[in-house]
């Protein structure tokens, strides 16, 4: 095959032939991402605003709703503008960057998971030395770990991915994506190594959450209190959630065969993963948390006070 190395665009996936599932699709695309958007800001604020959420918990938090911003802020707005201009042209660089940074958030989410899992044993198994354990410099620590892990990983990921020549320029997705740009490689050892390196590094991951939550749920079930249980509950239960969510999107849509995958099926598996851990997220934190649905009625509560709605009716 002729060797695509010196090529300066991609070709990225049409969503469709038809206009009208291309328009179908950017109103269904542009929803996902103004709900995953205002969600996460919506999190964010509330944490910020509440001085009795600025703990370490949702200080994690805090970080995870910018990872899912920056994900999809990465991949969809792409997508928007090649749907809007029937244009499915991405430049060599954009492909670069987009892998980068796409990758990044997604590793840097799922290393701030496993933090997150710690931060939850220490609080349920080891309360009384938790505001030692998790000080606000320990914290500050563990966040720039996974932000640096996250940074480390993007390199060696986009550095394997466009080291070797490419043997085409069409990519079957709708962002540049590394399974994908991996199949036009003319070579098959990066892919072998990209993958050994995920494996090991989400196997160890997974591990520890899984061993963190064994002790945690054997330390709940020893709280006398149901009371007490229902709360360590409230805090452990979206982690995981979210934790779950999250890994089992990404091996649903990484270790199925792909070879015999229709398209549409295909572009679904990775929605499932890349699109829809963010819009849940925010879901999940506000509805099943305690803590989160207080701050929320609070803050909703003083937005539409009859002083505030007052005020906007004057303006």
């Amino acid at each position: 095959m002729h060797n695509f190395t010196s090529v300066s665009t991609f070709l990225l996936l049409e969503i469709s032939e038809a206009r009208e599932l291309q328009i179908l699709h950017l109103f269904v695309f542009l929803a996902t991402y103004l709900t995953t958007v205002s969600g996460n800001l919506l999190i964010s604020i509330v944490i910020a605003l509440d001085h009795h959420l600025h703990t370490p918990m949702y200080f994690f938090l805090i970080n995870l709703a910018v990872m899912d911003l920056g994900s999809v802020s990465v991949i969809v707005p792409k997508s928007l503008a090649n749907s809007l201009m029937n244009n499915w042209h991405i430049s060599y660089s954009g492909c670069t960057a987009q892998v980068f940074f796409f990758v990044f958030f997604v590793e840097s989410n799922f290393f701030l998971l496993t933090v997150m899992a710690y931060d939850r044993y220490v609080a349920i198994c080891n309360p009384l030395q938790y505001e030692v354990v998790m000080n606000r410099g320990t914290c500050t620590q563990m966040l720039a770990t996974v932000w640096f892990l996250g940074i480390f990983s993007a390199m060696l990921h986009t550095g394997g991915t466009f080291s070797t020549p490419f043997c085409s320029n069409a990519v079957n997705q709708f962002f540049c994506e590394i399974p994908k740009l991996l199949k036009l490689t003319c070579s098959d050892l990066t892919e072998l190594g990209v993958i050994v390196l995920n494996v090991i590094t989400g196997l160890s991951c997974f591990v520890f959450i899984v061993i963190t939550y064994v002790y945690i749920f054997t330390e709940v079930l020893r709280i006398p209190s149901v009371q007490g249980r229902q709360k360590a509950f409230s805090t452990c239960l979206p982690h995981l959630i979210v934790f779950s969510t999250f890994v089992f999107t990404v091996c649903f849509a990484y270790l199925r065969p792909s070879s015999n995958t229709p398209p549409h099926l295909d572009l679904t598996f990775t929605v499932l993963y890349s699109m829809v851990p963010p819009v849940l997220n925010p879901i999940v934190y506000s509805m099943r948390n305690k803590d989160m649905k207080v701050a929320l009625s609070k803050l909703f509560g003083s937005w539409f006070s009859p002083r505030n709605a007052f005020a906007i009716f004057l303006l």
